[in-house]
């Protein structure tokens, strides 16, 4: 694993639902956590944390995460990610801060989209590879459950 790229996010859970927040990819039809690439002199919470509040405007505090740690995600690249607890709040107060041009020129939103989705809705929004991580690798419901006994809480306010 240590030739592959590594990307870091963080899980957000409702974990009373067994819910996911997940991000709709702007012009594609995939659905995904909030990630990316780690910046020179990140660690790997700190690149969970930037690049989810990037995604969603969600902001959290390194020791309300509970750290799942590095898995393979496909060939040549591995997620490192971390989980924290919310409660439900309306996903359309989520936001976007990266931009990239798309097929037009226009400068658009990395993410165009959020949702609570259930844990058994998954496998339908997500690409094959992210749902084998989340279904199998780690299982949502395991980590849910790891969530509720760290006793982690965010207050689930978007842009907080």
């Amino acid at each position: 694993m240590s030739g592959s790229v590594l990307s870091c996010g963080i899980l957000v859970v409702v974990d009373e639902a067994d819910e996911l927040l997940l991000c709709h990819a702007t012009g594609t039809s995939r659905w995904d956590i909030p990630k990316g690439r780690r910046e020179p002199g990140e660690t790997e919470i700190e690149t969970a944390i930037r690049e989810t509040f990037e995604e969603t405007g969600l902001r959290f505090a390194p020791g309300l995460l509970l750290e799942l740690g590095r898995l393979r995600y496909r060939p040549g690249k591995d997620l490192h990610l971390f989980a924290a607890r919310s409660e439900r709040f309306d996903p359309a107060r989520c936001s976007c801060s990266t931009r990239f041009r798309n097929a037009r020129g226009r400068l658009v939103p990395e993410m165009d989209g959020y949702a609570w989705v259930s844990f058994d809705d998954v496998p339908r929004r997500c690409a094959k590879n992210m749902t084998t991580l989340l279904m199998r690798s780690l299982s949502l419901r395991d980590v849910s459950a790891r969530l509720r006994e760290a006793g982690s809480r965010i207050d689930g306010r978007a842009g907080s």
